[in-house]
């Protein structure tokens, strides 16, 4: 029943994807897409593909700051291979659940819990998206100031979304011990095991507000990060020769992945794209400069996923060869 249901909203996603994807495509100028993938510089991709390399690197500089944080001591190498290998798990199952499973199956033994190195890689998470809500809204503030575009969404929003997540996640820090009392009804169904985990997640999170350090150096990271991507698609946009500033696109990659987050399509694909078209519209730029933009994107991540399917298929030989008798 539950791998009937699973299939079923897949299949939903897929046909939101493929619907969406449709649409855009019959009102785009397919020769235009093909003329700019032909005049692509190639000098401009290798840049790119650089920087989003930089970027799984300073991603797993901002995990290991955390990880030091719990008294977890990994070296940026691993935790750069895991990067890779959850990327490409990222790009190639139909949601973005599967890297966070690689990258908590990682590091639950060095941490000496599942249920620490779940937190590890939540928390990342929810600072990752603090920091992506705040480029977005520095990017939609220049953008309305300097030339008086709306955007895909608009500047007080993008604000008061980052507000309302920092004052809904700051009691968790100050008092973790409230975590008790929200699950008080959870409790029933299991005690002790409910128990020894909030006592795990709770004392994780003691340490992390002992370290204000490390939380500062993961949200600069998390604003690196962003900004970094944002570079990334600008270096793109270069090569495709699309005139789209690195201030406008500092709102419009942000918002694209709070976009993809929503539930409703695979991997964000279709609503992406949507996205980028509505955006481009405003700034008086063809549909089919838009759909190259994303889905030149979207490629570029998944030539980078190769090099993580290579180092979990290296992963698995190595397993291999120790278990050997």
């Amino acid at each position: 029943m539950r791998v009937g249901r699973h299939a079923l909203l897949v299949a939903l996603k897929l046909a939101v994807s493929v619907s969406l994807l449709s649409v855009l495509l019959r009102r785009a100028d397919l020769g235009g897409i093909a003329a700019g993938l032909r005049q692509a510089e190639w000098s401009w991709i290798a840049t790119a593909l650089g920087l989003y390399f930089l970027m799984l690197a300073v991603s797993a500089w901002r995990w290991q700051q955390l990880l030091f944080a719990q008294g977890v001591d990994l070296p940026i190498g691993r935790l750069f291979e895991s990067f890779l290998v959850a990327t490409f798990f990222n790009n190639f199952l139909p949601s973005n659940v599967g890297g966070d499973v690689v990258r908590i199956a990682d590091t639950a033994r060095p941490a000496g819990s599942k249920t620490l190195a779940t937190t590890v890689v939540l928390l990342d998470r929810g600072v990752g998206l603090l920091g992506l809500v705040l480029v977005a809204a520095v990017g939609a503030t220049i953008a309305r100031w300097s030339a008086r575009e709306a955007g895909p969404v608009g500047a007080t929003t993008l604000w008061a979304g980052l507000v309302a997540g920092t004052v809904v996640s700051l009691p968790v820090f100050l008092a973790p011990r409230t975590l008790h009392v929200l699950a008080g009804p959870i409790r029933r169904l299991h005690p002790e095991w409910i128990d020894e985990r909030l006592d795990r997640l709770t004392g994780a999170l003691v340490r992390f507000r002992q370290s204000p350090a490390a939380m500062a150096a993961c949200f600069g990271g998390a604003v690196v990060v962003q900004l970094i991507l944002v570079a990334f698609y600008y270096a793109l946009a270069r090569s495709l020769g699309i005139p789209i500033g690195f201030a406008q696109l500092s709102l419009l990659v942000p918002v694209s992945f709070l976009v993809q987050m929503a539930p409703i399509s695979i991997n964000g694909l279709g609503v992406r794209e949507a996205t980028f078209g509505l955006y481009f519209r405003q700034l008086g730029l063809p549909l089919h400069s838009a759909l190259l933009l994303s889905l030149g994107g979207a490629a570029a991540i998944m030539a980078v996923s190769v090099a993580g399917a290579g180092a979990y298929i290296a992963r698995l030989r190595r397993r291999q060869r120790i278990e050997r008798p």
